[in-house]
Protein backbone atom coordinates (compact mmCIF):
# COMPACT_ATOMS: atom_id res chain seq x y z
CA UNK A 1 0.00 0.00 0.00
CA UNK A 2 1.04 3.38 -0.32
CA UNK A 3 2.60 3.92 3.58
CA UNK A 4 5.58 1.63 1.79
CA UNK A 5 5.92 4.07 -1.12
CA UNK A 6 8.15 7.03 -1.21
CA UNK A 7 6.26 10.18 -3.17
CA UNK A 8 6.83 10.62 -6.60
CA UNK A 9 9.00 13.53 -7.78
CA UNK A 10 7.09 16.66 -8.47
CA UNK A 11 10.35 19.12 -8.66
CA UNK A 12 9.19 19.97 -12.21
CA UNK A 13 5.20 20.95 -11.28
CA UNK A 14 6.80 23.05 -8.45
CA UNK A 15 9.04 24.49 -10.46
CA UNK A 16 7.22 25.28 -13.58
CA UNK A 17 3.78 24.98 -12.97
CA UNK A 18 1.28 27.84 -11.77
CA UNK A 19 1.03 28.59 -8.19
CA UNK A 20 -2.94 28.20 -9.02
CA UNK A 21 -2.66 24.08 -8.79
CA UNK A 22 -4.52 22.44 -6.20
CA UNK A 23 -5.02 18.90 -6.23
CA UNK A 24 -1.39 18.34 -6.85
CA UNK A 25 -1.15 19.93 -3.83
CA UNK A 26 -3.55 17.97 -1.73
CA UNK A 27 -2.64 14.64 -3.16
CA UNK A 28 1.87 15.12 -3.76
CA UNK A 29 2.59 11.89 -6.68
CA UNK A 30 2.22 11.77 -9.98
CA UNK A 31 -0.14 9.48 -11.36
CA UNK A 32 0.12 7.89 -14.84
CA UNK A 33 -2.52 5.08 -15.05
CA UNK A 34 -6.10 4.20 -14.14
CA UNK A 35 -9.08 2.04 -14.39
CA UNK A 36 -12.03 1.67 -12.59
CA UNK A 37 -12.24 3.22 -8.88
CA UNK A 38 -8.02 2.75 -9.07
CA UNK A 39 -5.42 5.15 -9.21
CA UNK A 40 -1.99 3.94 -9.65
CA UNK A 41 1.67 6.72 -8.99
CA UNK A 42 4.24 6.38 -11.44
CA UNK A 43 5.95 4.40 -8.26
CA UNK A 44 3.21 1.65 -9.05
CA UNK A 45 1.01 2.38 -6.11
CA UNK A 46 -2.48 2.08 -5.82
CA UNK A 47 -5.24 4.66 -4.52
CA UNK A 48 -8.76 4.00 -4.32
CA UNK A 49 -10.56 7.18 -5.85
CA UNK A 50 -13.47 8.60 -4.14
CA UNK A 51 -13.17 12.24 -6.01
CA UNK A 52 -13.80 10.87 -9.42
CA UNK A 53 -12.49 14.08 -11.07
CA UNK A 54 -14.70 15.68 -9.16
CA UNK A 55 -17.45 14.06 -10.37
CA UNK A 56 -16.41 13.98 -14.05
CA UNK A 57 -15.89 10.25 -13.68
CA UNK A 58 -19.08 8.91 -12.58
CA UNK A 59 -18.69 5.49 -14.66
CA UNK A 60 -14.69 5.53 -13.49
CA UNK A 61 -11.62 5.85 -14.80
CA UNK A 62 -11.16 4.23 -18.61
CA UNK A 63 -14.31 2.25 -18.84
CA UNK A 64 -13.03 -0.26 -21.94
CA UNK A 65 -16.62 -0.06 -23.78
CA UNK A 66 -16.49 3.44 -23.65
CA UNK A 67 -12.85 3.99 -24.72
CA UNK A 68 -13.29 1.74 -27.32
CA UNK A 69 -15.99 3.81 -28.74
CA UNK A 70 -13.51 6.66 -28.59
CA UNK A 71 -10.53 4.39 -30.12
CA UNK A 72 -12.91 3.28 -32.83
CA UNK A 73 -13.64 7.03 -33.77
CA UNK A 74 -10.29 7.91 -33.90
CA UNK A 75 -9.21 4.97 -35.80
CA UNK A 76 -12.17 5.77 -38.54
CA UNK A 77 -10.89 9.08 -39.84
CA UNK A 78 -13.81 10.81 -37.97
CA UNK A 79 -14.05 14.42 -37.55
CA UNK A 80 -12.75 15.62 -34.01
CA UNK A 81 -13.09 19.17 -34.45
CA UNK A 82 -16.15 21.33 -35.96
CA UNK A 83 -16.86 24.41 -34.64
CA UNK A 84 -20.71 23.87 -34.53
CA UNK A 85 -21.12 22.25 -37.95
CA UNK A 86 -23.27 19.86 -38.63
CA UNK A 87 -21.58 16.27 -38.06
CA UNK A 88 -22.48 12.39 -37.71
CA UNK A 89 -21.28 12.61 -34.15
CA UNK A 90 -23.45 15.21 -32.80
CA UNK A 91 -26.62 14.12 -34.42
CA UNK A 92 -25.82 10.71 -32.71
CA UNK A 93 -25.92 12.51 -29.43
CA UNK A 94 -28.51 14.43 -29.46
CA UNK A 95 -31.10 11.35 -30.88
CA UNK A 96 -29.48 9.50 -28.00
CA UNK A 97 -29.43 11.64 -25.54
CA UNK A 98 -33.83 12.45 -26.55
CA UNK A 99 -34.67 8.82 -27.33
CA UNK A 100 -32.43 7.13 -24.04
CA UNK A 101 -32.86 10.31 -21.53
CA UNK A 102 -35.84 13.19 -22.36
CA UNK A 103 -38.84 11.17 -23.86
CA UNK A 104 -38.81 8.80 -21.15
CA UNK A 105 -38.80 11.41 -18.47
CA UNK A 106 -41.76 13.56 -20.11
CA UNK A 107 -38.85 16.23 -20.96
CA UNK A 108 -38.51 18.51 -24.27
CA UNK A 109 -35.66 20.71 -24.56
CA UNK A 110 -33.85 22.18 -27.07
CA UNK A 111 -29.51 21.48 -27.25
CA UNK A 112 -27.34 24.37 -27.00
CA UNK A 113 -23.59 22.76 -27.03
CA UNK A 114 -21.22 25.73 -25.04
CA UNK A 115 -17.79 26.07 -24.38
CA UNK A 116 -16.27 22.91 -22.95
CA UNK A 117 -16.56 23.86 -19.17
CA UNK A 118 -19.14 24.13 -16.76
CA UNK A 119 -18.70 27.32 -16.52
CA UNK A 120 -19.50 28.03 -20.15
CA UNK A 121 -22.67 26.69 -19.70
CA UNK A 122 -23.21 28.68 -16.67
CA UNK A 123 -22.55 31.97 -18.45
CA UNK A 124 -24.60 31.37 -22.11
CA UNK A 125 -27.54 30.31 -19.62
CA UNK A 126 -27.12 33.61 -17.35
CA UNK A 127 -26.72 35.30 -20.81
CA UNK A 128 -29.70 33.49 -22.26
CA UNK A 129 -32.14 34.24 -19.40
CA UNK A 130 -31.56 38.13 -19.53
CA UNK A 131 -32.43 38.19 -23.05
CA UNK A 132 -35.30 36.00 -22.90
CA UNK A 133 -36.75 37.98 -20.41
CA UNK A 134 -35.22 41.46 -20.36
CA UNK A 135 -33.96 41.73 -17.03
CA UNK A 136 -30.78 41.79 -15.91
CA UNK A 137 -31.30 39.97 -11.94
CA UNK A 138 -30.34 36.56 -11.08
CA UNK A 139 -31.54 34.85 -7.60
CA UNK A 140 -28.45 32.57 -6.05
CA UNK A 141 -28.19 31.26 -3.48
CA UNK A 142 -25.71 30.71 -0.18
CA UNK A 143 -22.87 28.30 -0.40
CA UNK A 144 -23.89 27.97 -4.24
CA UNK A 145 -20.93 27.47 -6.68
CA UNK A 146 -21.27 27.85 -10.71
CA UNK A 147 -17.87 28.38 -11.64
CA UNK A 148 -14.71 30.21 -12.06
CA UNK A 149 -15.39 33.16 -14.39
CA UNK A 150 -16.91 36.42 -13.86
CA UNK A 151 -20.86 35.65 -14.74
CA UNK A 152 -20.55 32.27 -13.04
CA UNK A 153 -18.57 33.88 -9.89
CA UNK A 154 -21.72 36.66 -9.53
CA UNK A 155 -23.69 33.69 -8.68
CA UNK A 156 -21.09 31.45 -6.20
CA UNK A 157 -21.56 32.73 -2.98
CA UNK A 158 -17.45 31.28 -1.53
CA UNK A 159 -15.66 34.70 -0.82
CA UNK A 160 -12.62 32.79 -1.01
CA UNK A 161 -13.31 32.44 -5.10
CA UNK A 162 -15.60 35.71 -5.58
CA UNK A 163 -12.11 37.40 -4.35
CA UNK A 164 -9.82 36.25 -6.84
CA UNK A 165 -11.69 38.45 -9.89
CA UNK A 166 -10.04 41.00 -9.29
CA UNK A 167 -13.20 43.32 -9.03
CA UNK A 168 -17.24 42.85 -7.51
CA UNK A 169 -18.75 40.64 -9.05
CA UNK A 170 -22.50 41.70 -10.19
CA UNK A 171 -25.74 41.38 -11.03
CA UNK A 172 -26.88 38.89 -8.43
CA UNK A 173 -28.85 38.84 -5.04
CA UNK A 174 -28.16 36.26 -2.65
CA UNK A 175 -30.74 34.11 -0.60
CA UNK A 176 -30.65 31.82 1.91
CA UNK A 177 -30.73 28.09 0.40
CA UNK A 178 -33.01 25.35 2.15
CA UNK A 179 -31.80 24.98 5.60
CA UNK A 180 -29.51 27.90 5.74
CA UNK A 181 -31.50 29.26 8.75
CA UNK A 182 -32.23 25.91 10.48
CA UNK A 183 -34.47 22.87 9.55
CA UNK A 184 -37.44 24.71 11.16
CA UNK A 185 -36.97 27.41 8.79
CA UNK A 186 -38.39 27.19 5.16
CA UNK A 187 -36.14 29.71 3.56
CA UNK A 188 -38.23 29.85 0.16
CA UNK A 189 -41.31 31.88 2.36
CA UNK A 190 -38.60 34.80 2.46
CA UNK A 191 -37.71 34.54 -1.10
CA UNK A 192 -41.47 34.67 -1.82
CA UNK A 193 -41.79 37.87 0.65
CA UNK A 194 -39.24 39.59 -1.04
CA UNK A 195 -40.22 38.64 -4.82
CA UNK A 196 -43.71 39.93 -3.19
CA UNK A 197 -42.89 43.23 -1.64
CA UNK A 198 -42.22 46.20 -4.62
CA UNK A 199 -39.88 47.57 -2.16
CA UNK A 200 -38.04 45.34 -1.00
CA UNK A 201 -35.10 46.32 -2.51
CA UNK A 202 -34.56 43.30 -4.58
CA UNK A 203 -35.52 43.92 -8.70
CA UNK A 204 -37.64 40.88 -10.37
CA UNK A 205 -34.71 38.84 -11.59
CA UNK A 206 -34.36 37.42 -14.95
CA UNK A 207 -34.20 33.61 -13.53
CA UNK A 208 -33.63 31.42 -10.52
CA UNK A 209 -30.39 29.38 -10.21
CA UNK A 210 -29.69 26.54 -7.99
CA UNK A 211 -27.72 23.19 -7.46
CA UNK A 212 -30.08 20.54 -6.05
CA UNK A 213 -27.71 19.36 -4.23
CA UNK A 214 -25.17 22.00 -3.59
CA UNK A 215 -21.49 20.23 -4.43
CA UNK A 216 -18.13 22.71 -3.29
CA UNK A 217 -20.69 24.91 -0.88
CA UNK A 218 -20.65 21.52 1.55
CA UNK A 219 -22.98 18.67 0.15
CA UNK A 220 -26.11 20.08 1.35
CA UNK A 221 -29.18 18.62 -0.15
CA UNK A 222 -32.15 20.56 -1.04
CA UNK A 223 -35.60 18.69 -0.10
CA UNK A 224 -38.61 18.05 -2.60
CA UNK A 225 -40.57 20.40 -0.71
CA UNK A 226 -38.45 23.31 -0.82
CA UNK A 227 -37.63 22.62 -4.73
CA UNK A 228 -41.51 22.78 -5.52
CA UNK A 229 -41.75 25.56 -3.48
CA UNK A 230 -39.18 27.16 -5.68
CA UNK A 231 -40.68 26.11 -8.93
CA UNK A 232 -44.14 27.54 -7.81
CA UNK A 233 -42.56 30.77 -6.76
CA UNK A 234 -40.76 31.22 -9.89
CA UNK A 235 -44.30 30.28 -12.22
CA UNK A 236 -45.72 33.18 -10.30
CA UNK A 237 -43.53 35.77 -10.89
CA UNK A 238 -42.63 34.78 -14.36
CA UNK A 239 -39.20 34.02 -13.34
CA UNK A 240 -36.79 30.97 -15.18
CA UNK A 241 -35.74 28.33 -12.95
CA UNK A 242 -32.24 27.29 -13.61
CA UNK A 243 -30.44 23.75 -12.21
CA UNK A 244 -27.01 23.22 -12.02
CA UNK A 245 -26.74 19.92 -12.94
CA UNK A 246 -22.98 19.72 -13.57
CA UNK A 247 -22.14 17.90 -10.29
CA UNK A 248 -25.19 16.45 -9.23
CA UNK A 249 -26.33 15.66 -12.57
CA UNK A 250 -25.47 12.50 -14.92
CA UNK A 251 -26.67 9.66 -12.15
CA UNK A 252 -24.47 11.32 -9.02
CA UNK A 253 -27.90 11.04 -6.90
CA UNK A 254 -29.51 7.92 -8.82
CA UNK A 255 -31.53 9.37 -11.37
CA UNK A 256 -29.95 10.82 -14.18
CA UNK A 257 -30.85 14.68 -13.17
CA UNK A 258 -30.68 15.15 -9.43
CA UNK A 259 -34.35 17.28 -10.07
CA UNK A 260 -36.16 14.31 -11.05
CA UNK A 261 -37.53 12.69 -7.66
CA UNK A 262 -39.04 16.29 -7.04
CA UNK A 263 -41.36 16.44 -10.00
CA UNK A 264 -40.07 19.93 -11.42
CA UNK A 265 -39.49 21.33 -14.87
CA UNK A 266 -36.30 23.11 -14.77
CA UNK A 267 -36.52 25.95 -17.96
CA UNK A 268 -33.02 25.79 -18.30
CA UNK A 269 -30.79 22.42 -17.10
CA UNK A 270 -26.83 22.66 -17.39
CA UNK A 271 -24.35 19.59 -17.60
CA UNK A 272 -21.50 19.30 -17.99
CA UNK A 273 -18.49 16.94 -16.23
CA UNK A 274 -19.47 13.39 -16.23
CA UNK A 275 -22.08 14.14 -19.36
CA UNK A 276 -18.82 12.91 -21.88
CA UNK A 277 -18.83 9.37 -19.77
CA UNK A 278 -15.00 9.94 -20.11
CA UNK A 279 -13.71 13.07 -18.63
CA UNK A 280 -13.64 14.98 -22.04
CA UNK A 281 -14.78 18.41 -21.86
CA UNK A 282 -18.12 18.60 -23.30
CA UNK A 283 -20.67 21.52 -21.66
CA UNK A 284 -24.46 21.25 -22.67
CA UNK A 285 -27.54 23.80 -22.47
CA UNK A 286 -30.87 21.87 -21.88
CA UNK A 287 -33.78 25.27 -22.93
CA UNK A 288 -37.30 25.08 -23.41
CA UNK A 289 -37.91 25.83 -27.05
CA UNK A 290 -39.87 29.18 -26.33
CA UNK A 291 -37.05 30.31 -24.47
CA UNK A 292 -34.70 29.82 -27.81
CA UNK A 293 -34.63 33.82 -28.82
CA UNK A 294 -30.64 33.83 -30.05
CA UNK A 295 -29.63 35.16 -33.03
CA UNK A 296 -27.26 32.76 -35.23
CA UNK A 297 -23.77 33.04 -33.97
CA UNK A 298 -25.11 35.55 -31.20
CA UNK A 299 -23.44 33.57 -28.17
CA UNK A 300 -20.45 31.28 -29.94
CA UNK A 301 -17.10 29.94 -28.94
CA UNK A 302 -14.57 27.69 -31.09
CA UNK A 303 -14.81 24.06 -28.93
CA UNK A 304 -18.61 23.77 -28.84
CA UNK A 305 -19.45 19.87 -29.09
CA UNK A 306 -15.93 18.45 -28.58
CA UNK A 307 -16.94 15.54 -31.29
CA UNK A 308 -14.74 12.92 -29.83
CA UNK A 309 -16.42 13.40 -26.57
CA UNK A 310 -20.09 13.18 -28.20
CA UNK A 311 -19.08 9.63 -28.78
CA UNK A 312 -18.19 8.76 -25.45
CA UNK A 313 -21.39 10.43 -24.79
CA UNK A 314 -23.62 8.10 -26.49
CA UNK A 315 -21.54 5.37 -25.72
CA UNK A 316 -22.26 5.98 -22.06
CA UNK A 317 -25.98 6.79 -22.75
CA UNK A 318 -26.37 3.56 -24.38
CA UNK A 319 -24.30 1.31 -21.95
CA UNK A 320 -25.88 2.74 -18.55
CA UNK A 321 -29.17 4.46 -19.33
CA UNK A 322 -31.34 2.52 -21.37
CA UNK A 323 -32.26 0.36 -18.29
CA UNK A 324 -32.25 0.85 -14.50
CA UNK A 325 -29.79 -1.07 -13.50
CA UNK A 326 -27.29 1.96 -12.79
CA UNK A 327 -29.79 3.80 -10.96
CA UNK A 328 -30.53 1.28 -8.97
CA UNK A 329 -26.80 -0.03 -8.11
CA UNK A 330 -26.10 3.95 -7.24
CA UNK A 331 -29.23 3.98 -4.80
CA UNK A 332 -28.20 0.97 -3.04
CA UNK A 333 -24.53 1.81 -2.92
CA UNK A 334 -25.49 4.88 -1.96
CA UNK A 335 -27.28 3.59 1.21
CA UNK A 336 -24.63 1.52 2.27
CA UNK A 337 -21.99 4.72 1.97
CA UNK A 338 -24.63 6.32 4.35
CA UNK A 339 -25.55 3.69 6.76
CA UNK A 340 -21.34 2.90 7.35
CA UNK A 341 -20.72 6.84 7.60
CA UNK A 342 -23.36 7.28 10.43
CA UNK A 343 -21.70 4.55 12.29
CA UNK A 344 -18.39 6.24 11.78
CA UNK A 345 -20.11 9.68 12.79
CA UNK A 346 -22.09 8.11 16.24
CA UNK A 347 -18.87 6.63 17.18
CA UNK A 348 -17.06 9.70 17.42
CA UNK A 349 -19.57 11.58 18.86
CA UNK A 350 -16.81 14.00 20.40
CA UNK A 351 -16.43 15.59 17.17
CA UNK A 352 -19.69 16.02 16.73
CA UNK A 353 -19.50 14.74 12.91
CA UNK A 354 -22.38 14.66 10.56
CA UNK A 355 -23.52 13.11 7.27
CA UNK A 356 -25.82 14.03 4.76
CA UNK A 357 -26.28 13.78 0.94
CA UNK A 358 -28.04 12.02 -1.61
CA UNK A 359 -27.31 8.49 -3.64
CA UNK A 360 -23.70 8.95 -4.30
CA UNK A 361 -23.06 12.47 -3.22
CA UNK A 362 -22.50 12.29 0.27
CA UNK A 363 -20.66 14.56 2.71
CA UNK A 364 -18.93 14.07 6.27
CA UNK A 365 -19.35 17.30 8.13
CA UNK A 366 -16.12 17.67 10.58
CA UNK A 367 -17.08 20.83 12.05
CA UNK A 368 -13.68 22.68 11.42
CA UNK A 369 -11.63 22.54 8.58
CA UNK A 370 -8.53 21.65 10.40
CA UNK A 371 -10.03 18.18 11.57
CA UNK A 372 -11.59 17.45 7.73
CA UNK A 373 -7.47 18.30 6.04
CA UNK A 374 -5.97 16.13 9.01
CA UNK A 375 -8.47 13.06 7.94
CA UNK A 376 -8.16 13.79 4.34
CA UNK A 377 -4.40 14.00 4.53
CA UNK A 378 -4.57 10.36 6.39
CA UNK A 379 -6.28 9.13 4.19
CA UNK A 380 -4.42 9.58 1.33
CA UNK A 381 -1.39 8.28 3.30
CA UNK A 382 -3.34 4.96 3.60
CA UNK A 383 -4.48 4.85 -0.22
CA UNK A 384 -7.53 6.83 -0.52
CA UNK A 385 -8.19 10.15 -2.65
CA UNK A 386 -10.79 12.12 -1.08
CA UNK A 387 -11.28 15.52 -1.17
CA UNK A 388 -12.54 18.88 1.19
CA UNK A 389 -15.84 21.01 0.42
CA UNK A 390 -17.90 23.55 2.36
CA UNK A 391 -17.36 27.37 2.75
CA UNK A 392 -14.28 26.27 5.58
CA UNK A 393 -13.43 23.11 3.22
CA UNK A 394 -14.80 21.53 6.74
CA UNK A 395 -16.69 18.69 5.02
CA UNK A 396 -15.07 15.72 3.73
CA UNK A 397 -16.86 14.70 0.25
CA UNK A 398 -17.89 11.32 -1.28
CA UNK A 399 -17.87 10.84 -4.85
CA UNK A 400 -17.22 7.59 -5.76
CA UNK A 401 -17.16 5.87 -9.31
CA UNK A 402 -20.63 5.07 -9.44
CA UNK A 403 -19.97 1.42 -11.17
CA UNK A 404 -17.37 0.92 -8.19
CA UNK A 405 -18.25 -2.62 -6.49
CA UNK A 406 -18.54 -3.03 -3.23
CA UNK A 407 -15.71 -4.54 -2.49
CA UNK A 408 -13.38 -1.48 -3.11
CA UNK A 409 -16.17 0.90 -1.26
CA UNK A 410 -15.52 -1.02 1.74
CA UNK A 411 -11.80 -0.85 1.47
CA UNK A 412 -12.22 2.73 0.52
CA UNK A 413 -15.02 3.27 3.86
CA UNK A 414 -12.43 1.21 6.47
CA UNK A 415 -9.37 3.59 4.91
CA UNK A 416 -11.33 6.74 6.04
CA UNK A 417 -12.91 5.13 9.27
CA UNK A 418 -9.11 4.18 10.64
CA UNK A 419 -8.47 8.02 9.59
CA UNK A 420 -11.37 9.31 11.54
CA UNK A 421 -9.82 7.43 14.38
CA UNK A 422 -6.51 8.44 14.29
CA UNK A 423 -7.30 12.20 14.13
CA UNK A 424 -9.93 12.99 16.10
Amino acid sequence: MPQECSSNSLLEFETLESNVRSYSRSFPVVFRKAAGAILEDENGCEFIDFLSGASALNYGHNDPYIRNAAVEYLQSNRIVHALDMATSAKREFIKNFDHIILRPRGLAYKFQFTGPTGANAVEAALKLARKATGRHNVISFTNGYHGGSLGALAVTGNRYFRNAAGLTPAGAVFMPYDGYWGADNDTSDYLDKVLADSSSGVDLPAAIILETVQGEGGINPASTDWLQSLERLCRKNDVLLIVDDIQAGCGRTGEFFSFESAGISPDIVLLSKSLSGYGLPLSLLLLKSELDVWQPGEHTGTFRGNNLALVTASAALQKYWTNENLSKGVIETGRQLMERLREVAQSNQRSELAVRGRGMMLGLDCRTGKLAEKIVRQAFEQGLVVERCGAEDQVIKLLPPLTIDSQTVQRGLDILEKSVRVSV
